[in-house]
């Protein structure tokens, strides 16, 4: 996978940088987990998607670390009356993700779960 450095460091745009596949790689464990433990229960999941964002500080010395990463998945599921079932198993999705388990900053989740239109 062609990859380069952020833009702000003269990096091409069209190309992926390592923070952006850091916080890629958070979401999509995330997803795979929820969807795994919804087939599990038997809910349908008909959409997902997610806006997952990170927050970097720069050091002093031009160095720089993850602060946080906020993943905002939105799933549709076909039974409205497990939506609060649904948004259970985002927690425990969350908890089981191995790569938010190995990081050594906070990775949160706020999911948004919907029913999908009759």
């Amino acid at each position: 996978m062609p990859g380069s450095s952020d833009a702000a460091f003269r990096g091409d745009p069209t190309r992926y940088n390592p923070e952006e596949l850091l916080v890629s790689a958070l979401s999509t464990c995330h997803m795979l987990w929820i969807l795994h433990l919804c087939a599990d229960a038997g809910i349908m999941v008909t959409a997902y998607a997610d806006q997952a964002c990170g927050v970097m500080a720069e050091g002093p010395d031009g160095s720089g670390r993850f602060t946080e990463v906020t993943l905002h998945p939105l799933m549709t599921i076909t039974d409205g009356g497990r939506i609060e079932e649904a948004e259970a198993l985002h927690a425990k999705a969350h908890n089981f993700c191995f790569i938010a388990n190995s990081v050594n900053f906070p990775v949160r989740c706020v999911p948004t779960v919907v029913a999908a239109a009759l």
